[in-house]
């Protein structure tokens, strides 16, 4: 586990674009944190880093937003602040072997219905810059992690 401080947006976004150089070839990110905290500044600069272009829109109201990588695949960036249950999540249409990269706000709320997660990260409003810890929850997350530097 990581715990850190991230200044500033442009913080924020750096650490998107480290993981994003050394993402393995499938990942499941969680993202924790109050309304506010940074995770979709994290997701969308994670997004730009591997090379989305265009419109990156919050799935707030979407649920799930997808996007085709460059490099193949797809990335799922879900927000699950809305729904009602897990079992809700079969709805969506999601296809876990197509997807490269899953980006996951409000995880909680879709407990037993995700894929395994590799990456918890919890962001938190800490003065002007944000509280950032990174946990790995499987081998190749902590793999990830140490090629980031963040062992």
């Amino acid at each position: 586990m990581s715990d850190f401080h991230l200044s500033d947006a442009a913080a924020t976004e750096a650490l998107g674009a480290r993981l994003a150089q050394t993402l393995p070839e499938r990942a499941v990110i969680q993202l924790h944190g109050d309304l506010g905290a940074g995770k979709s500044t994290l997701a969308r600069a994670l997004l730009r880093a591997l090379g989305v272009t265009g419109t990156i829109r919050s799935p707030t109201y979407t649920l799930v937003e997808q996007y085709a990588l460059p490099a193949g695949g797809l990335a799922l960036h879900l927000d699950l602040y809305r729904i009602g249950s897990p079992g809700e999540l079969e709805f969506l249409g999601l296809d876990p072997a197509e997807a490269r990269l899953w980006l996951v706000e409000w995880p909680e709320r879709g407990q037993g219905a995700l894929p395994p997660v590799d990456l918890d990260i919890a962001l938190a409003v800490d003065g002007d810059g944000r509280r950032c810890r990174l946990d790995a929850r499987t081998a190749m997350g902590r793999q990830w992690l140490a090629a980031i530097g963040m062992t």
